[in-house]
């Protein structure tokens, strides 16, 4: 191990992969940090049996002198027992990932794996960084890197931000990188089936019977794709379907109809659990419903937009659809029945039923 003077610390070259440690000789506990793309020093000492790691700067603004200097003033101090106070240093992306995701009020499991996935396969080689050695300009470039994918790009580095965000709770860190990006804009597809006829012979004709009900249940609920997926029986009710969990962090309950018992009634019996099975899938349901014309977000925007047509009152679309009310006495206080919310769903599924040409049950 060298003395890491000025010159040696501007010679070193950066790290052709993860992050290079240079221990100096002399000042033990002084370290300097290399990595693809910044020098970072820092103090690091065994106390009271644990690892623990101080941020001093990043070189060049920190020079070698200034370095050596505070790490001389840390060692006398942590001698001292003052150690024992002082901040373990920023975690890794990956301790910082599974602290955030740890929460027992996230959101859905399908944000959490979902910015699990996009970690792996977008941000892997940072995982084992120190988010303090994670520089705006990295950030920048990754985000610049993935400009094929405008929502991905996006997407991947918000959930980065919000990890980073979460961490700052607990650790001294400064103002998340992502405040140097500039986003990309993102306009949504909006589409919706326009054409309910042909959606209806088009999923008649599907290979698989429960992919068919799968779609007839987006269609005629508006719900979700995920929510439709993970449906449980447990959860099918006479009067209403009950999701324990959905994407806004709370429960729900939608109001159904002898219609929607109808739709369901091929699949019933299939599975003790899903309403949806599958012998392929890792859990026993289906995860990759067959693909169309027509995403499984176009049917919860038909659904929306048949109601809207229908006459139903945007705030009671909103409701059925589970959405965040905008107001303050939407969000806390009015809290509309299954029974309030029944004639809605009915007029939306005799519209429905109108335009794909099917007789409504009687």
């Amino acid at each position: 191990m060298p003395k890491l003077t000025e010159t040696l610390a501007r010679k070193l070259p950066p790290a052709k992969s993860g992050t290079e440690k240079h221990w100096d000789n002399e000042v033990k506990g002084l370290v300097l940090f290399v990595g693809k793309r910044s020098k970072t020093w820092y103090f690091q000492k065994d106390v009271g049996g644990q690892t623990r790691r101080v941020l001093i700067g990043r070189y060049p603004v920190i020079s070698a002198q200034a370095a050596r200097q505070t790490a001389l003033g840390f060692a006398l101090e942590w001698g001292r027992g003052a150690g024992k106070k002082v901040q373990i240093g920023a975690p890794t992306l990956e301790q910082a990932m599974e602290a955030y995701l740890a929460r027992p009020k996230l959101r859905s499991e399908a944000h959490r794996s979902g910015l699990r996935q996009q970690f792996e396969n977008h941000l892997k080689d940072w995982m084992r960084l120190p988010l303090d050695e994670i520089s705006k300009s990295q950030v920048v470039d990754r985000h610049r890197s993935l400009v094929a994918t405008p929502s991905t790009a996006n997407h991947t580095l918000k959930y980065f931000r919000t990890v980073w965000n979460h961490a700052r709770r607990t650790y001294d860190l400064p103002e998340c990188p992502t405040m140097a990006i500039e986003w990309h804009p993102e306009e949504p597809k909006g589409e919706i089936i326009e054409d309910l006829k042909a959606w209806q012979s088009t999923i008649d004709d599907l290979f698989n019977p429960i992919h068919t009900v799968f779609y007839e249940l987006l269609l005629f609920t508006g719900l979700r794709k995920t929510e439709a997926l993970t449906l449980e029986w447990t959860n099918v009710h006479e009067d209403r379907i009950h999701l324990p969990m959905t994407k806004n962090g709370r429960s729900f309950d939608l109001p159904i109809l002898q219609l929607h018992h109808e739709i369901l009634a091929p699949v019933r019996g299939l599975h003790r659990k899903w309403v949806f099975p599958s012998p392929k899938g890792p859990d026993g349901r289906i995860t990759t419903p067959t693909r169309m014309k027509w995403s499984p977000h176009a049917h919860r925007r038909t659904f929306a937009t048949v109601a809207m047509e229908a006459g139903v009152l945007e705030e009671i679309v909103g409701r059925l659809l589970n959405h965040t009310p905008l107001s303050i006495a939407g969000q806390r206080y009015t809290k509309p029945s299954l029974e309030a919310l029944r004639p809605a769903m009915e007029k939306v599924c005799e519209e429905l039923m109108s335009r794909t040409g099917r007789e409504s049950p009687n």
